[in-house]
């Protein structure tokens, strides 16, 4: 689930589900909810994601996926994902993660589709888009935040097809993060962001935000129409990934 809370004009909007706050279809719609609430509440001037506890989020619940009975169940879960992922990148307010623990996966994403990425000083922190190792490709819109978030086509390959998880400063490093600060300032900085971005004359924000997200929407609503992407989640029944998944999400249940 999501937690939200307002303010200073600021809603923050907490992943908290268990250990890992994974992604599950409440979260999804749990989003969705959040960025009509930010879009339409004039009293909001932008919003910030976080983790309850040591993580951010983790990315997609897998016991989930191993729950689907067949290629349609995936893909029904997928196309609220793709329509989730791009009202997010498509927040007309500044969106903020304030990453105080790992980032995997589909949490990566979330932060990717978010406007700035601040993440807490901490050794064991980790980011990272593992999606190859286990067997899983990316949907489209989750394949063009990624690559859009990223600052170059090479890093773009070295996250994905490498799968490596990598500390804050590495992190940092390859731009998957704009900042690194300590514990007690995340939350403030990443207000502070918000604040200096929107508090000036005319919310010209507004339409700096929409000229420079506007045109990769296109782009993604394009391929989801003329493309063949829902087939591509048949790698969910492989059974090599499936015992790959099985045993993640052993892991993670320990």
């Amino acid at each position: 689930m999501i937690n939200q809370q307002v303010d200073d004009g600021i809603l923050i909007a907490t992943f908290e589900k268990g250990k890992f706050n994974a992604i599950d279809l409440e979260t999804l719609l749990q989003i969705k909810e959040v960025v009509d609430r930010v879009n339409t509440d004039d009293e909001i001037k932008g919003l910030i994601f976080t983790g309850a506890g040591r993580t951010f989020c983790s990315g997609f619940d897998l016991p989930m996926f191993l729950g689907f009975k067949d290629l349609a169940e995936a893909v029904a879960f997928f196309e609220q994902a793709e329509d989730t992922f791009i009202d997010l990148f498509m927040c007309k307010k500044p969106v903020i993660s304030a990453i105080n623990g790992a980032a995997m996966a589909g949490g990566l994403i979330i932060s990717m589709a978010t406007d700035y990425r601040i993440v807490k000083n901490h050794p064991k922190i980790q980011l990272g888009m593992t999606e190859n190792k286990i067997g899983l490709g990316l949907s489209i819109v989750q394949t063009e935040l990624m690559r859009f978030g990223l600052d170059s086509e090479h890093t773009f390959r070295d996250v994905m097809f490498f799968g490596e998880r990598v500390g804050i400063e590495k992190a940092k490093e390859m731009r998957m993060v704009d900042e690194i600060v300590e514990e007690d300032q995340l939350i403030p900085r990443a207000k502070e962001v918000i604040t200096s971005w929107w508090d000036n004359p005319g919310k010209a924000f507004l339409l700096l935000k929409y000229s420079q997200r506007k045109p990769y929407e296109d782009i993604m609503r394009k391929r989801l129409k003329n493309e063949n992407w829902q087939e591509g989640f048949n790698c969910m029944f492989d059974p090599q990934t499936r015992g790959t998944l099985e045993m993640v999400a052993k892991m993670m249940g320990e």
